[in-house]
């Protein structure tokens, strides 16, 4: 596509920029608020591990099954690598142009929003980082349409969380009874009722563009009078405008054949992997516990912590594990659960700035043979 052309599809009064919540991204202290919060959870669970005496064991002492952390490694790897396939799949789906789509391009593309997506939603309160910012990045760096590229993110995230719907109702409907634990399986049902939020309102605002389009400018009109939009109608136009380009782009998703199952499979398989991930880990450290018994949990224990507005369920996923699958294993849950949660949630925090890192060299390679190009030019001579 040329770039005459994606400028034409953009509104030329939209700042890309302004997708980004820079204020909230920009608070080095509400990390490490949560951090000591992380810090602190940990410090109790130890407590409670050790203060049985049957538990009190250093991590010198304990008998780990090392080799089968090799399957819980690769069920993340697997997973993460499905999940930039789905981002794949639907910028190809999407492309206006399929015979120039360039798939080496398009894997970078997607390698980076997913890992910054899932770094930014596990560093902001209730994960109000992630979408933002992969809808900026793609934006700037997908070459397609800006409906097109605000549309992949959200529809990424509607078809994961129906991914992980799809896997929960299963396990209740037909793995509850074999954990035997009704107030877990209680709140993890009232947990799904905030996973399928995001799908209702995105079909809300697609189906239905007119009466978003009211509701958004009711919001706009109350902002205008307390002063925090200046102009009133450039920012009802620029909404009018947005709202336009993503239904349109959300119906083609759904229009373009086999695009919405294909990527809701895969969500079902990403959630599938991140979800066997704990019996592996309990297992390589002494548990005692059945695959299905321990998925059905694990599931339960994501959907009854999803509602807590902590980034990435800070403290409420350390506890609520640490409970429930103390009661089911024995061996060494407390460090089980600092596996799990390695793999669930410290791992994003760790491979965003490694991201950043490379993002930067890249950069500064691209740069480097504009410099030496103009450093190696002499002065102009003088025309006689």
């Amino acid at each position: 596509m040329t770039e005459t052309t994606k400028t034409e599809e953009q509104s030329p009064d939209i700042d890309d920029k302004k997708l980004v919540p820079r204020k909230l991204l920009k608070k080095p202290l509400l990390v490490v608020l949560f951090i000591l919060i992380n810090v602190i959870v940990i410090a109790i669970t130890a407590i409670v591990e050790f203060g049985n005496s049957e538990n009190a064991a250093a991590l010198s002492e304990v008998e780990i099954n090392w080799w089968l952390l090799i399957p819980a490694a690769l069920c993340f790897l697997v997973a993460i690598k499905v999940e930039i396939s789905k981002y794949v799949l639907m910028m190809y789906e999407m492309s206006p142009n399929k015979r120039s789509f360039n798939r080496k391009r398009a894997q970078k593309v997607a390698r980076r929003t997913v890992l910054l997506g899932k770094y930014y939603d596990n560093i902001t309160p209730a994960a109000i980082g992630g979408q933002p910012f992969q809808i900026y990045y793609m934006r700037k760096n997908s070459d397609l349409p800006a409906g097109v590229s605000t549309s992949i993110p959200i529809f990424g995230m509607v078809a994961g969380q129906l991914g992980f719907i799809i896997i929960a109702v299963l396990c209740f409907l037909f793995g509850s009874l074999s954990i035997n634990n009704a107030v877990l399986i209680g709140t993890a049902c009232f947990g799904l009722l905030f996973f399928a939020f995001w799908p209702v309102t995105v079909m809300i605002a697609t189906f239905l563009p007119k009466a978003t389009l009211e509701i958004i400018g009711l919001l706009v009109k109350f902002l205008a009078k307390i002063h925090l939009v200046k102009d009133e109608e450039k920012a009802k136009h620029k909404v009018e405008y947005e709202i336009d380009e993503y239904a349109k782009s959300i119906r083609k998703i759904l229009k373009t054949r086999g695009l919405f199952a294909k990527t809701v499979l895969l969500s079902v398989i990403f959630s599938t992997l991140t979800g066997m991930i704990p019996f592996f880990v309990l297992t390589a450290f002494g548990g005692r516990v059945d695959f299905l018994p321990t998925f059905v949990t694990t599931i339960a224990v994501i959907s009854a912590v999803y509602f807590v507005p902590t980034p990435g369920n800070a403290g409420a996923a350390e506890g609520t594990f640490f409970l429930v699958f103390s009661a089911l294993s024995s061996g060494y849950v407390f460090w089980a659960m600092l596996v799990w949660r390695f793999f669930s949630y410290y791992v994003y925090i760790l491979l965003g700035p490694i991201v950043y890192f490379f993002m930067h060299l890249e950069k500064k390679r691209e740069q480097a043979p504009t410099i030496n190009s103009s450093v190696g030019k002499g002065p102009e001579e003088p025309h006689s």
